[in-house]
């Protein structure tokens, strides 16, 4: 993977992970990315997976031997979480005169991994510290909770490179070509995993914004050179809360089958109605992270459930808990409620956006006593006029 003449790509590829820290499905894999700049000194930046090191480790010493055989100067930690970080003292055995540069915080969660800090071996890098290789500089950037609290970031401004630690990362292996591009497995793992922490990116984009960017290298996914505005932006939205793409997520439990029909229903007249997009999810059985990533991607979401024990349906009260998780806001949510004899699940998700930010409700409110009938049609078309 090209980056420039001299700053290398030397990280690794997994394809034996199905989920990503626990939780998150990746059947295209994942990337640990880890890069080596060739200077006067020699760093290295950052580390991968506990399960490649060996691998990583050849791919330095491979570098090295093409550059004449000369070894690392500096092993630069952006980021401490495991999947970063686990080599860190593997690195340092095989290469005892490397200096570590690290936020304070990381090396504190230093000492809590591994047993030692390297202090004798630290230097403590903070906003605006400089490590000097010769003709590349290294700028410091504090980014606090992007998405851990010892998170620095740091800019080449030589090549002009922003290596932006867990930021504008992606799900997916680099060896295999996503054909959805970057921005659709970018999307699910920033909701998924950045989503809480809008602010503390903005922060981030805000010091970006003085840096002349034109190759952005995150700890995941593909080397990033081409069109740096559109990820800048596209991350100015999602961090922000805005709206991606004008549409309607339309998000659904059914237990026997009849809240489905009324969300397809909607579906059909929203599409009808030219609605630009419709993405409906069944939220018992898809990935439930594509539903929070289409959830946030639009500005206007229905919630379809039937009442159950007199509340919302176990996997809609899930899925609301993780769009409150991540700061839902600014977005409009209308309701499709089920119930025989009792109907409360719309009431019930409604109480539990009582907290959220810039929360608006749809006047019209689909309620279904058991199956679909011509009222319920009626309902269903009030609502997606409302909608469109």
């Amino acid at each position: 993977m090209k980056i420039s003449d001299t700053i290398k790509y030397i990280g690794v590829n997994d394809h034996k992970i199905d989920l990503f820290e626990g939780q998150f499905q990746v059947p295209n894999g994942m990337a640990y990315n880890s890069y080596l700049i060739l200077d006067e000194k020699i760093a290295v930046i950052d580390s991968v997976d506990q399960n490649f090191g060996d691998e990583w480790l050849v791919n330095i010493k491979n570098e090295l031997s093409a550059a004449g055989g000369r070894s690392p100067d500096y092993l630069v930690v952006h980021h401490m979480e495991m999947d970063h970080s686990a080599n860190i003292k593997k690195f340092a055995e095989s290469y005892p005169d490397v200096k570590i540069v690290a936020s304070k915080m990381a090396f504190v969660m230093m000492k809590n991994y591994f047993g030692t800090d390297f202090a004798d071996r630290q230097l403590v890098a903070a906003e605006g510290t400089k490590l000097e290789l010769g003709k590349h500089i290294l700028s410091f950037i504090t980014a606090p909770n992007v998405h851990w609290p010892e998170v620095l970031m740091s800019y080449d401004s030589t090549d002009k490179v922003l290596f932006a630690a867990d930021a504008f990362g992606k799900f997916g292996a680099n060896d295999i070509e996503d054909p959805e591009g970057w921005a659709c497995e970018a999307r699910r793992y920033y909701f998924g995993i950045v989503g809480k922490f809008g602010a503390q990116v903005q922060v981030v984009l805000q010091k970006a914004s003085a840096l002349d960017i034109k190759i952005i290298c995150s700890l995941h996914g593909p080397v990033l050179n081409e069109n740096i505005k559109y990820y800048l932006d596209t991350y100015n939205i999602w961090s922000s809360y805005g709206v991606e793409t004008d549409g309607v997520a339309v998000c659904y439990t059914s237990v026997y089958g009849n809240t489905k029909k009324a969300a397809e229903k909607l579906a059909e007249l929203l599409k009808a109605k030219g609605c630009p997009k419709v993405a409906l999810n069944d939220l018992a059985r898809e990935d439930i992270y594509e539903c929070v990533e289409d959830a946030f991607r639009y500005g206007k979401l229905v919630l379809a459930t039937t009442t159950y024990n007199g509340g919302v349906f176990p996997k809609m009260r899930e899925f609301i808990d993780h769009l409150k998780e991540r700061d839902y806001q600014n977005r409009t949510i209308a309701f499709i409620e089920n119930g025989t004899w009792a109907p409360a699940a719309a009431k019930g998700m409604a109480a539990l956006f009582e907290n959220s930010k810039n929360i608006s409700f749809a006047q019209n409110k689909v309620t279904i006593k058991t199956a679909v009938t011509q009222e319920t049609e009626a309902q269903l078309e009030a609502l997606a006029a409302e909608l469109i």
